[in-house]
């Protein structure tokens, strides 16, 4: 989907764009998703996972620019990938094509910065636009900062999915189950 671009201030002073990814963006895209991944645990795949190559995620960026029912969201400070955000369709059977799952990260440097509430209120914006009622997510248990911000943009907990993630180390984390309607 293609939307309009928002601009915001952050915390610190700094403007950030909030806009759908363009197939220029792969590679920082790229970079952003290897980055990220690095920085935290909390996330679904471990850096040495993402090995998408520049032509395949420029076609990804183009195919879901033009699909109605999804949305990316890409977060842009002082010219560089800040985070990006998702929202896609649980399925398209009747009973419940009016879900959509969300997905979010941002390097930690934008951490704490109002980014991730301003992502998540756009991103509930464009949910509606699209018709979707209600917004899943999963975060992980000991994810405690996250659980916060999602309260925060209106995400209330409906259940956990127990060792729902196995790490390299052989521990387990539970999932988080959290629904906003919109």
């Amino acid at each position: 989907m293609r939307f309009e671009a928002r601009e915001i201030r952050l915390k610190d002073g700094r403007t950030c764009v909030l806009r759908p990814p363009a197939p220029e963006d792969a590679e920082a895209l790229i970079a952003y998703m290897k980055g990220t991944a690095a920085e935290t645990d909390f996330l679904l795949r471990y850096p040495d996972e993402i090995s998408y190559t520049v032509e395949g995620e420029r076609a990804f960026i183009e195919r879901a620019l033009e699909d109605p029912g999804q949305a990316m969201m890409t977060a842009v400070v002082d010219g560089a990938v800040a985070g990006n955000c998702s929202l896609s369709g649980i399925g398209d059977k009747r009973r419940i094509r009016h879900r959509c799952s969300v997905a979010i990260a941002l390097y930690r440097d934008y951490w704490g910065l109002g980014l991730g509430s301003a992502m998540l209120g756009y991103l509930a914006e464009l949910a509606r636009r699209i018709g979707f009622e209600q917004m899943d997510l999963e975060v992980v248990a000991e994810n405690e900062r996250a659980q916060a911000l999602y309260r925060k943009c209106g995400f209330v907990e409906t259940g956990r999915r127990w060792h729902a993630l196995k790490m390299d180390d052989g521990t387990y984390h539970d999932e988080i189950l959290m629904v906003k309607e919109v």
